[in-house]
């Protein structure tokens, strides 16, 4: 039988048959040995052949293939520095959703996020969240960083969940794709779903006030069916994005206004750092590139972890 894992918990899987029926699945021994660096060998979002099995007196769905995926959303590992982690596969696109506080997101977060999409080919939305609740300096802070965002290319949406300020046009977006939504747990990602979708009351927590951090209210990733013909993944909050897989001299290639002025460097070659007639560098003491995306930029180069305490 075929289907796609609309649950991973890590030790059972909920699929959903082509015919509409769901499963409670477990996954081949083989899966578990076969060159598979990340901790989840099955993702949700991903295409899988599964057959029922008679194991002693009980009858046991098993996934036996995993299809071929199109693309994935992929970090380090939390627990296990040197694996990494699949969040979901076979997406359409995704909408981060950012808070300027409670809880913070930083920018290096933002463009880590956006750097591995570009690098698996998966459009991001970035949705400002929670607008209802900042200071005129803060909402003059989110239009600084809408227009920044913007300006390189990615649409940029405010947004308040809990009010329903335009969450028709992120609607109006999902129809007849398989979206993801990620962030920081406490940015309203539960939230949003459930002004979305109000019969799926997916639980939400307030945020803690002694950190300002969102507590973990979603704790394994899950797709839901929509009424309005579209799917969403909801996924846990991340606190950091480590990137994986990435050579120095390609992720430049991932930030769309460097990648631009590419070409117009001295030598192909250019990692953007200290090489003479660099146009990214130019371009940056013009003021035509952010200096928080060449920070951003410079902190992936060197392999420096990211935080989501870090300075703006």
């Amino acid at each position: 039988m075929n289907g796609t894992v609309y649950k991973s918990t890590g030790s059972w899987y909920t699929v959903k048959s082509v015919e509409g029926d769901f499963y409670e699945c477990r996954i081949k021994g083989k899966f578990r040995t076969q060159n598979i660096k990340s901790t989840n060998p099955v993702a949700v979002g991903d295409h899988v052949v599964f057959q029922l099995e008679d194991i002693g007196d009980e009858t046991v769905a098993v996934i036996s293939e995993i299809g071929e995926r199109k693309n994935y959303i992929i970090r380090k590992s939390v627990k296990l520095s040197k694996q990494t982690h699949i969040i979901a596969a076979n997406l359409d696109q995704v909408f981060l959703l950012i808070t300027l506080n409670n809880p913070p997101t930083f920018t290096a977060f933002i463009d880590r996020f956006l750097v591995t999409a570009e690098a698996y080919d998966i459009p991001v939305v970035l949705l400002f969240n929670k607008l209802d609740t900042y200071s005129q300096e803060e909402l003059d802070e989110v239009d600084y960083l809408m227009g920044l965002y913007s300006h390189i290319g990615y649409t940029c949406i405010p947004i308040e969940a809990k009010d329903g300020k335009n969450v028709d046009k992120v609607r109006a977006m999902m129809v007849d794709k398989t979206s993801m939504f990620a962030g920081h747990s406490g940015v309203g990602k539960s939230t949003l779903v459930n002004a979305l979708e109000p019969g799926l009351q997916l639980k939400t927590t307030e945020i803690s006030e002694q950190h300002l951090q969102g507590q973990h209210t979603t704790t394994f990733a899950e797709m839901y069916d929509l009424s309005f013909n579209a799917r969403i993944i909801d996924t846990p909050g991340i606190k950091g994005f480590g990137i994986v897989d990435m050579e120095q001299d390609e992720i430049g290639d991932y930030f769309p206004e460097f990648f631009e002025l590419k070409s117009e460097c001295k030598f192909n070659n250019c990692l953007h750092l200290d090489e003479p007639k660099c146009a990214v560098k130019d371009a940056l003491e013009n003021d035509k590139i952010a200096w928080s995306r060449y920070r951003s930029y410079v902190q992936m180069l060197t392999g420096e972890e990211d935080s989501p305490y870090r300075e703006r």
